[in-house]
């Protein structure tokens, strides 16, 4: 269910939504670190009405947002990326 099982022949010219990441059985699963949120072997989901849940095993953490606003790109909202910005800036102290 985590585990990436996209081929790299799926994943060419998908980056837009995947990022570096893949895509498990109907999860988002990151493949490398991007930024400060994004981190190898979490999974998830964002949604395009307004949700974001993820899961880290590595940092035993589950954090979701829900917001009442629906995406209006592939590119996730800045107030999904200050979501998880400041949730891991927070146990990385």
């Amino acid at each position: 269910m985590t585990t990436d099982r996209l081929t790299p022949e799926q994943k060419a010219g998908n980056g837009l939504f995947l990022g570096s990441g893949g895509w498990g059985f109907g999860l988002a699963v990151d493949g490398r670190r991007e930024d400060l949120f994004v981190r190898p072997g979490r999974f998830g989901w964002t949604g395009g009405r307004g949700t974001s849940a993820y899961a880290d095993p590595g940092e035993d953490m589950i954090g979701a947002v829900f917001t009442q606003r629906a995406m209006t790109s592939p590119q996730p909202p800045h107030h999904f990326q200050d979501f998880w910005t400041t949730a891991y800036a927070a146990i990385d102290d």
